[in-house]
Formats: C-alpha cells, sequence, structure tokens
C-alpha cells in the first residue's frame, strides 16, 4: 500500500495492509425530527402551503439542518392544524427526504 499526498507529489510506503473505511453518508438522511408544537411556535416563519393530510392552508417551515456538504438546502413544513410534517410536494420523488 502507498500513502500519497493529493496536493504534492510526496508518498511513502505504507506497512499496515489494512483499509478501513467509515462511510456515514449512506446512514444519515435527511428526515423532519421532532415536530412537536412546531404549530404554535412564534419564532418560525409561517407559509401558505397546503398541508397534504388535512388540507389546512398554514404551516411553519424549517431549514434542514444536516451539515453535510452534498445536501441541498431543504425546507420542511409542519401544519398549523394537524402538526403533519411534509415536505414541497413540487419536489422529485425521488429527491423527497425521509419523514
Amino acid at each position: 500500500m502507498v500513502y500519497a499526498c493529493r496536493i504534492c507529489a510526496y508518498d511513502e510506503i505504507g506497512e499496515n495492509q489494512c483499509v478501513y473505511r467509515n462511510d456515514l453518508l449512506t446512514v444519515t438522511k435527511e428526515q423532519v425530527g421532532v415536530t412537536n408544537d412546531l404549530g404554535s411556535d412564534p419564532t418560525l416563519a409561517h407559509s401558505k402551503m397546503t398541508c397534504p393530510k388535512c388540507g389546512h392552508d398554514d404551516a411553519v417551515f424549517f431549514q434542514d439542518q444536516s451539515k453535510r456538504k452534498e445536501t441541498r438546502m431543504i425546507l420542511f413544513y409542519v401544519c398549523t392544524k394537524c402538526d403533519h410534517p411534509f415536505t414541497d410536494a413540487t419536489l422529485d420523488l425521488e429527491t423527497q427526504p425521509e419523514m
């Protein structure tokens, strides 16, 4: 095994032949998290988004708190009437985060 620098031309022969891989990106996915009483939180912004569960047209929204750089900005909505979490229905179904 050879350890090589990605920036310069330095490399050295490694003595340990074990290779470890820790892939966290497949473990963490965008999730809404705790949504209890978010509808009554006065610090969150409101939007006229129709709830897919009850049809109410007022929801609070917040941004995904994931710190991965591959994550695009995702807005999560929570209905102010039934506390149902949802995302914008215009997103592609394949790119919808888990609820």
